[in-house]
């Protein structure tokens, strides 16, 4: 005697219940190098805000003097990093 649609609808249920145990592969994010990258960016990005906030507010001109060079120093750093960030991403895009 043939099976009946009852019987067919379970085991469907089954097999794809067995289908969804199975391990589903892990969306792959940005590797540790460029993460490590974007934390570095975000860090000087964060002290460049801080140091132009203060130099709108200081007096002095020696601590103004200091904050310029900072400032300076800091930038200098972001275009480096900019620059490594961008043949980071030509090389893999390669």
């Amino acid at each position: 005697m043939a099976r009946g649609w009852e019987s067919k609808s379970v085991e469907s249920q089954q097999a794809d219940a067995a289908q969804s145990r199975k391990p589903q592969p892990e969306a792959k994010g940005p590797d540790p190098a460029s993460l490590a990258l974007i934390r570095k960016q975000e860090t000087l990005l964060l002290s460049r805000t801080r140091i132009q906030r203060e130099l709108e507010t200081s007096q002095n001109p020696r601590y103004r003097e200091m904050l310029n060079h900072a400032l300076a120093d800091l930038n200098t750093q972001l275009t480096q990093l900019m620059e490594a960030s961008n043949k980071a991403r030509a090389a893999v895009a390669s």
